[in-house]
């Protein structure tokens, strides 16, 4: 269930309370006329099953509320109501529909990228770097989580589809400048490693097997790639945190982008080749499939839902 604050022009929340009230997912209903100041208007407030959330928003936006007033969602986590339990006219499938407006949020939040994300890339980079160095799968697997790169490609992928080209060309950039950057960190931290001469023996004796892993990409890769971009796009979704961690602990993009500066740092050219490859195709892969799953996800739901709601009523 979602809580929804609304602030409607004077003149629309007679329409607006007609729309709710006509509608068996809402719940709570509460006008407030005249109680709100920037925007001036009337406070509307309620609650709305998850499945139902999707069609009332577009209602919504349909009387330009996100124009002329605002529009607040809010989750709630627990819903002690004999009303909500009835779940009229909500087939099975509602409880589980993603909310478009919440996933669209999501994504653009994750389309913006503040210092600290750069930040976490170098460090990131940084990690896996010391992995490779040390042969050590554990702090590779750390890089992994610490990266944040994911959102960007997700960003990346949903603004093409959308054909919202500041928000895919803003996360181009930052992927490249942020891979450039953890690349440059990677390659200076091995640079005084090796100028130290304080690379671990099995390093510097071509013992790799990490850094081997990583920078040779193979029909696994990609179907490990495409694998994880699946999981991430239903975990997103669906708000499932735990499982989108396990997404990014799949597929080799910082670890790739640190065994680039490594590898160029003690002359590994070739192994530096293969990194850059493996890069390339798991950040290609992951942004097809969210291009091409958020749209068939949307699609496939609203089918379940629709042709749930139509054998109900008809």
């Amino acid at each position: 269930m979602l809580h929804v604050r609304v602030v409607s022009p004077s003149d629309v929340t007679a329409e607006l309370v007609a729309v709710l009230v006509a509608d068996a997912g809402v719940l709570n209903l509460t006008v407030l006329p005249a109680s709100v100041r920037n925007p001036d208007g009337d406070a509307v407030l309620f609650d709305v099953v998850q499945g139902r959330a999707n069609e009332v928003i577009g209602r919504l936006r349909q009387l330009q509320l996100d124009r002329r007033g605002s529009i607040a969602l809010e989750p709630v986590a627990t819903s002690i109501s004999a009303a909500d339990q009835a779940g009229a006219g909500r087939s099975r499938f509602d409880d589980f529909a993603p909310v478009w407006e919440e996933v669209d949020a999501r994504i653009r939040a994750d389309g913006r990228f503040p210092p600290s994300w750069y930040g976490l890339l170098v460090i990131a980079g940084l990690i896996a770097a010391v992995g490779l160095l040390t042969n050590s799968q554990i702090l590779i697997v750390g890089a992994m989580v610490v990266g944040p790169e994911y959102g960007a490609i997700v960003a990346l992928a949903y603004g093409a589809v959308r054909g919202d080209s500041a928000l895919a060309l803003n996360s181009a950039v930052a992927l490249t400048a942020g891979f450039a950057l953890a690349v440059a960190g990677a390659l200076l931290l091995a640079l005084t490693v090796r100028a130290a001469g304080l690379e671990p023996k099995a390093f510097a004796l071509g013992v790799r097997p990490v850094s081997h892993l990583i920078n040779t990409p193979d029909w696994f890769s990609v179907i490990v790639a495409v694998l994880a971009g699946i999981v991430g796009v239903i975990s997103l979704t669906e708000v499932r945190a735990a499982t989108l961690i396990g997404v990014f602990i799949s597929v080799t993009t910082i670890p790739a982008a640190a065994d680039i500066g490594v590898s160029s740092a003690f002359g590994s050219g070739q192994e530096a080749l293969g990194s850059a490859a493996q890069l390339v195709l798991n950040v290609t892969l992951l942004a097809a499939v969210a291009a091409v799953g958020i749209p068939a996800q949307r699609a496939l739901w609203r089918h379940l839902t629709g042709a749930r709601r139509a054998r109900r009523t008809g």
